[in-house]
C-alpha cells in the first residue's frame, strides 16, 4: 500500500485518486488559516513555484481540529490562502487528522515512521514527504519551516 491507494475529496466535494500524482514528488499538509504557523503558506508557495515544474506536488489538506483554527468553509479557506498568500497549490476538503473520524490518508501517513507506532499529528502544519514511488520518506513536525528540508525535497526529484 502506497499514497495511490487513496481516494480524497476535492474541494468541490468530488472524489479525487492520489494516483493522478504517480510520479510526483508530494508534500502532504494539514493546514490552518488562523493559527501561528499559517505565514508557512509563503515558503510552502515559493517551493511549489520553484520546482512544481520539476514534479513537485504540495497538497493542502486544511484542518479545523486544533483548537478551531480553520473556520470557514473550503470555499473561504481557499480564498483566504489566494488573496493572502497567493498560493497556487492543490487544495482539498477540510479534513481531520486524528481521531474516529481521521481521513484515511492521514490514519495511513501517521502510521507511518520508523518505529511503526501511530504517531498523532501534533498540530496543523505537520508534512509528510512522499517519493515518487508513492511511498513515505519522511515526516516534518509544524515548527519545521518549508526551507528547511528543501534539500530533502530536492534530493528526492533527483531520484
Amino acid at each position: 500500500m502506497n499514497i495511490y491507494d487513496f481516494t480524497v475529496k476535492d474541494q468541490k466535494g468530488e472524489d479525487c485518486s492520489l494516483s493522478k500524482y504517480k510520479g510526483k514528488v508530494l508534500l502532504i499538509v494539514n493546514t490552518a488559516t488562523k493559527c501561528g504557523f499559517t505565514k508557512q503558506y509563503s515558503e510552502l508557495e515559493e517551493l511549489y513555484e520553484k520546482y512544481a515544474d520539476q514534479g513537485f506536488e504540495i497538497l493542502d489538506f486544511p484542518c479545523n481540529q486544533f483548537f478551531h483554527q480553520a473556520p470557514g468553509s473550503d470555499e473561504e479557506i481557499n480564498s483566504f490562502c489566494s488573496l493572502n498568500f497567493g498560493t497556487k497549490f492543490p487544495r482539498f476538503k477540510k479534513v481531520e487528522v486524528n481521531g474516529d473520524n481521521a481521513d484515511p490518508l492521514f490514519v495511513y501517513l501517521c502510521k507511518q515512521n520508523e518505529k511503526g507506532k501511530v504517531k498523532k499529528v501534533k498540530w496543523n502544519f505537520t508534512k509528510f514527504l512522499i517519493g515518487k514511488d508513492g511511498n513515505f520518506v519522511e515526516r516534518f513536525e509544524p515548527i519545521a519551516k518549508p526551507s528547511s528540508f528543501e534539500e530533502k525535497i530536492i534530493a528526492e526529484l533527483k531520484k
